[in-house]
């Protein structure tokens, strides 16, 4: 009995929601052909056009930042080979081994220290100022559900009134939605106005504590270069005064082929043999099949004789998007429309019926919208894995979700 009561709860809060939208897209319609007036905030929509600006830029900043941490890494990886390269080049007996490589340690711990230093101090500040533009914006959108809600309640009450027939019953139903749709939309507006100039405002210390971070940090980190790089141009100076002026004779290694000392022209080295046709491979490739096993080989593709041996062996592996050997269907499980999947990296509280509830570590495969005009600006449509896999059914399991709460992974 509980259950059933449960279900018919649910498919009552779905009626009633489906009854709002149909409500809400008549109202628009009224009011775009001007056959209903509009409840207009300039003020207001002042604050959402500056809330929209800060999102814009925030966003081109946090994707910015992400890029130069990027370069940060890979100049570190860069070093690092570098310095490889000198300790494996630098020989035992030359003075100033062990000061060279301890300068390639240091230089490689400096590196690894100005990125975590970056990520904590610039990055992770990012992520929290964005990290409240969601939330905001997924009550600005409803906020404005609740507008259209407000004057369609305001436009039924006053067409009670001036109807012809008066029905008190109606009047008075129609008061009391009025007053409860004004009341939602008025407790909504205030807190909207109260927190958006607030937000915006906030924007100029942030930008300021940000880039003063990054700039010490960048700072700091190239006076600590410069002292590395100086100390290992002492210890190539060094190098250089004690080696510069020796002259070093280049033996010619000894040869299992080679002739008997009074041969003064020794016989060229037969054909076919590594000294005769000296060959440099790039990719190993395995030997051709003998002729007893020639027949059992696979064919190959049309195209394979001619690409390099890394191509040959990445097509025969991979054959239309799937591993040889595998299911070969993977992506007929995935819901129609698929176009990449994204992990959530933050809880968010759904605050509409058509939008998901997601936990920090939750995957959504995204989908596209089914009308494109629906889609806001930051927001995303899709379902969640674990949903889709044990439902299979779209109609039961998608919802919008706002984008900054994730990150692709797919």
């Amino acid at each position: 009995m509980a259950e059933m009561g449960s279900k018919g709860v649910t498919a009552g809060k779905i009626a009633s929601n489906v009854q709002k939208k149909l409500t809400r897209a008549q109202e628009k319609v009224l009011q775009k052909l001007g056959k209903a007036d509009e409840t207009k905030d300039e003020q207001f929509e002042q604050c959402v056009q500056n809330f929209n600006k800060q999102l814009t830029e925030g966003t081109r900043l946090q994707k910015d930042l992400r890029t130069y941490l990027a370069s940060v890494k890979a100049m570190h990886e860069a070093s690092k080979k570098l310095n490889e390269c000198l300790q494996e080049v630098y020989e035992p007996d030359w003075p100033g081994r062990d000061e060279a490589n301890k300068i390639a340690e240091n230089n490689d711990l400096l590196w690894l220290d100005y990125h975590q230093k970056l990520v904590d101090q610039a990055l992770l500040t990012m992520d929290t100022y964005l990290g409240q533009f969601p939330d905001i914006k997924s009550r600005i959108a409803k906020r404005g559900r609740k507008l259209v809600d407000y004057d369609s309640a305001r436009h039924h009450y006053e067409s009670l009134q001036t109807a012809k027939k008066k029905d008190e019953a109606k009047i008075a139903k129609a008061e009391e939605e009025l007053i409860k749709a004004q009341k939602v939309f008025e407790e909504m507006n205030v807190d909207l106005q109260e927190e958006l100039p607030s937000l915006w405002n906030s924007r100029v210390g942030f930008y300021v504590n940000t880039f003063q971070s990054i700039a010490g940090l960048e700072e700091n980190f190239h006076k600590e270069m410069s002292k590395l790089n100086q100390n290992l141009n002492d210890v190539l100076v060094s190098l250089e005064k004690q080696h510069g002026s020796n002259t070093f004779t280049v033996k010619a290694q000894p040869s299992d082929n080679a002739p008997a000392k009074g041969n003064k022209s020794p016989s060229p080295p037969p054909d076919g043999s590594p000294a005769a046709t000296p060959e440099i491979r790039v990719n190993h490739e395995p030997e051709p099949p003998s002729s007893a096993t020639a027949g059992a080989s696979l064919p190959k593709s049309p195209s394979q004789s001619s690409l390099p041996a890394v191509v040959v062996e990445t097509f025969s592996a991979t054959v239309n998007g799937t591993v040889e050997g595998g299911s070969g269907g993977g992506r007929l499980d995935l819901p129609p429309g698929f176009m990449f999947k994204v992990q959530a990296q933050h809880d968010y509280v759904a605050t509409d019926t058509d939008e998901l509830q997601l936990k920090a570590g939750d995957v959504v495969l995204v989908i596209p919208f089914q009308n494109p005009e629906e889609q806001d600006e930051g927001w995303l449509m899709g379902v969640k894995e674990s949903d889709w896999n044990q439902h299979k059914e779209l109609e039961k399991c998608r919802g919008v979700f706002p984008e900054n709460f994730t990150e692709r992974v797919q």
